[in-house]
């Protein structure tokens, strides 16, 4: 019969080309090869960061010599171990870096201290669904730091678990166990492995159950270990990683990782350019960027290229110019084509802009409201009033009609930050919460820096910060992360249920949060237990009812 009436049959993008739409269960019980292909947009995101770096090292310099630094970088260059990234890694200074950016990653880095290669490989696997609910990640760190022996049931279940201090951690350790521990055949160790992906949804891991347990007790094994074995393999059923996968995945979080330790300017700028990419906007990105000492350089149409680029900065080092891509209302194509005309020669006027570029009035204004014509036209009502006098016989290249501008104040500090995030959803001027410190300190509000790095554990505080991420994680029994940020870094909340229930307006629908709380420090990581929180959002004025975000 026609394939079409088994399964889904469709097109591809790719010409010629057909997408079939088979069952994974099915290809296994016909015996046809599956296999996972992923797309990461990291991989894009590192090509785009070695590409810059090689850009700018081979460009010339403002004096007519080149910046070359010998032969290009590539991903098999970037050397193994290096002390600096795992300084930088201890401290979950992991803004942007692949897999161990979330705050439960950023948590545990404080406590693991990766130390080597192998221990990204644990990092990336301990933090899943499956070590969590098989409750093996806090027996882990107690053995890392020390404070509690590693021990082993018998030496077959040593040479299993060795590498991993006696916590089975990866979907390979649980099979194994399940052949040396309880005489399962590689061939049933493998429908093991087969039912956790899939007992939830057929409840087909009880059998398994029984012979595991019969078969641990029949070769010595405690009865309650026998147990403990079984709900580590309910908790891999949620979610278990593979080692090759885990390794795999820690090369790209090691290459990432170096990338933001030692090219911190062109990671930042391949990010931007790999957007929606990780958990971050762009204005958190550019804020660790110039926190990490880049200098970041507005959007001008003098200057900037389609994407964000790198330019020559102080003492050599680059700085981040950010691109013409990030004002919204702008075409890419309009983007490209002043990059084309600009480099025929520069732009003299508005007008030569808006004819050479074939810009309309949309894309002008969208230019205007970015603060992107500063060079040619001055500030930001100035540049709007200028285009509004280019009309449409100055964009086919007739005579312009030239009108005196009106006297226009020149607009505020607080009214250009607003623009800028309206414009560009960031703002390469003093962070909102610089603007009304003095009011929040009048409410003793405390700064990020002041509770990371000079209040001790326990000390009841008040903080307040713009909410730039929430997460609730369905491993967390209901808890809810929240990030909050402000000029001086990052504040973490721990909310626990019934706050979160009782404050939700105040949780959910808040800008600026404040939070009455107790601080929590503990092997580097720090944290603030949400005791009350509070809506400041009208402080912020017209930031906080703008229908843009601006985090």
């Amino acid at each position: 019969r026609r394939l079409s009436r088994l399964v889904p049959v469709e097109n591809a993008s790719m010409p010629e080309r057909t997408v079939i739409q088979w069952d994974k269960d099915d290809l296994d019980a016909m015996g046809l090869l599956k296999v996972d292909v992923l797309g990461l947009g990291m991989l894009s995101c590192i090509r785009r960061a070695i590409d810059l770096v090689n850009g700018y090292r081979n460009s010339p310099s403002p004096l007519g010599e080149g910046r070359g630094e010998g032969h290009e970088l590539t991903m098999q260059d970037i050397p193994a171990e290096d002390p600096a990234v795992y300084a930088m890694v201890q401290k979950g200074d992991t803004i942007g870096v692949f897999q161990i950016e979330s705050r439960a990653q950023m948590a545990m880095l404080p406590r693991l201290k990766p130390r080597c290669f192998y221990d990204l490989v644990i990092e990336v696997a301990i933090v899943r669904p499956g070590p969590i609910m098989g409750g093996m990640v806090h027996p882990y760190l107690r053995r890392r730091e020390g404070k509690e022996p590693v021990t082993y049931a018998s030496e077959e279940v040593k040479k299993v678990l060795e590498r991993t201090m006696g916590v089975s951690i990866f979907q390979e350790q649980v099979m194994q166990l399940a052949v040396v521990a309880a005489g399962f055949t590689a061939g049933e160790a493998d429908s093991l492995r087969r039912a956790m992906a899939a007992w939830r949804r057929r409840g087909g891991i009880e059998p398994f159950r029984l012979k595991l347990i019969d078969g641990m007790l029949q070769r010595g094994y405690a009865r309650e270990y026998a147990e403990q074995i079984y709900q580590q393999i309910q908790g891999f059923g949620e979610y278990g990683f593979p080692e090759s996968h885990a390794a795999s995945f820690a090369l790209l979080v090691y290459v990432s990782s170096w990338l933001k330790c030692h090219q911190p300017a062109a990671f930042a700028c391949a990010l931007l350019n790999s957007q929606p990419l990780g958990f971050y906007s762009t204005s958190s990105i550019v804020q660790d960027a110039t926190r990490h000492g880049v200098e970041a350089r507005p959007v001008d149409v003098a200057r900037s290229l389609a994407q964000s680029s790198l330019e020559p900065g102080a003492g050599g080092a680059p700085a981040l110019r950010l691109g013409l891509a990030l004002v919204k209302g702008l075409r890419l194509e309009a983007a490209e084509r002043i990059v084309a005309a600009r480099g025929e020669r520069a732009f003299s006027s508005t007008e030569d802009l808006a004819r050479r570029a074939a810009l309309d009035r949309t894309d002008l204004a969208s230019l205007a409201a970015a603060d992107a014509l500063a060079s040619l036209a001055g500030h930001r009502r100035e540049a709007l009033w200028e285009t509004l006098a280019v009309d449409e016989p100055t964009r086919l290249g007739l005579p312009a009609v030239t009108t005196a501008p009106p006297p226009l104040a020149v607009p505020t500090e607080g009214e250009e930050i607003i623009g800028d995030y309206a414009a560009t959803g960031l703002t390469l001027r003093r962070h909102p919460l610089a603007l009304i410190r003095d009011r929040l300190a009048k409410q003793r509000v405390r700064t990020a820096k002041e509770i990371a790095e000079e209040l001790p554990n326990g000390r009841w505080i008040r903080a307040a910060g713009l909410v730039t991420c929430r997460q609730r994680p369905a491993t967390a029994s209901g808890v809810m992360f929240v990030t909050l940020e402000d000029e001086t870094g990052y504040v973490n909340l721990v909310v626990w249920n019934d706050i979160a229930e009782r404050q939700r307006r105040e949780l959910l629908g808040s800008r600026l949060l404040a939070v009455n709380g107790q601080v929590q420090k503990s092997g580097g990581v720090v944290h603030v237990i949400a005791r009350t929180l509070e809506d400041l959002s009208p402080l912020l004025g017209r930031l906080a009812t703008s229908s843009h975000d601006f985090h």
